[in-house]
């Protein structure tokens, strides 16, 4: 259970670090954070290319939305600090390579490349040589840049990489999350999955688990009063423990397969049906429908048997209400 900060420090330490504390407490396993700065994202740049549309985000250049979305480097040796006091796995998404080795003198304990980076076989050639665990968003990607991703990590000798389905929509409609590719990515990429979900709510989540998913990553926020880039679609700790408490009911649910092969240790099978005698009989009498039925509870002959013992005779008296059994005939 990953709880993504992302901006929503709205360029304050003392947030930051507050966040990290909510999410232990919210029930988080680990929390992320993103290590770049708007010019080693992007370029300085007005030119139509550079602008964001309509949307969330509207009006900004990438520029100037990444300049109040990062998360100063001189932050991180506190917040991966505050991290390890707290008992929770703090790790970051590098953007180029000199977020990379920054990160390595912080001994970064995993790598996530966010869904848009996937394209950037450099940079995914540069975190994979660093030998260490990889989360890889799919949320832009068609399935061969998927591949040609994991063959960049496994060919530098990194084997442990966990897909993350994820819809690129900041929030994403429910609609759009198509989560049967869970299991499919399993078992195409014969890699870990997971899920980066940007819907609303713990809905998404939950199914993702019930269909294999083994990470799921919710972007949090202390509180969406705050605002930020990122806060419409974040989770406020109230609603990441309920998130958390459901997914881990889902588990339970979930379970082991088992289909039980001693019926005395079944519960309610006493409630099945089985074959009794419904009618006082004596030695000779005919078996008739009437006289020897399938009825609750389970302990007497198992229905099946019934057809067959049609139109037999019984070799002795029987009380209504006796288990029948193969010796009467």
């Amino acid at each position: 259970m990953i709880a993504e900060m992302s901006a929503n420090h709205n360029q304050h330490l003392d947030i930051a670090l507050d966040t990290i504390r909510a999410a232990k407490k919210a029930g988080a396993d680990a929390i992320k954070i993103q290590t770049y700065t708007a010019d080693t994202l992007t370029l300085n740049c007005d030119a139509p290319d550079f602008r964001l549309g309509k949307g969330l985000w509207e009006g900004e250049t990438f520029y100037t939305l990444y300049q109040k979305a990062y998360t100063p480097w001189e932050w991180h040796e506190e917040i991966f600090h505050l991290a390890r006091e707290e008992g929770i796995t703090c790790f970051s998404t590098p953007f180029d390579k000199t977020a990379v080795d920054f990160l390595e003198s912080l001994n970064n304990p995993i790598y996530k490349i966010a869904s848009f980076e996937i394209t950037d076989i450099p940079l995914i050639k540069y975190i994979a040589s660093k030998q260490k665990p990889i989360i890889l968003s799919t949320g832009i990607a068609m399935e061969e840049d998927i591949q040609l991703a994991l063959e960049t990590i496994h060919n530098e000798g990194n084997r442990d990489v966990t897909l993350l389905k994820c819809t690129s929509a900041y929030p994403a409609p429910i609609e759009d999350a198509n989560l049967l590719t869970i299991p499919d990515m399993k078992d195409r990429f014969q890699t870990k999955v997971g899920i980066s979900d940007h819907t609303m709510g713990s809905t998404v989540p939950m199914a993702a688990v019930a269909l294999g998913a083994e990470v799921v990553e919710k972007h949090f926020i202390i509180d969406r009063s705050i605002g930020g880039p990122d806060s419409a679609f974040s989770m406020t700790q109230e609603e990441f423990t309920q998130m958390v408490k459901n997914v881990r009911n889902v588990e339970k649910a979930l379970g082991n397969v088992y289909y039980p092969t001693d019926s005395s240790k079944i519960k309610g099978r006493e409630f099945s049906r089985s074959l009794y005698i419904a009618e006082d009989m004596k030695a000779g009498d005919i078996i008739t429908e009437d006289n020897v039925r399938s009825v609750r509870p389970g302990f007497g002959l198992h229905p099946k048997y019934l057809p067959e013992l049609i139109g037999k005779r019984v070799n002795r008296s029987l009380k209504k209400g006796e288990r029948f059994c193969l010796d009467f005939i």
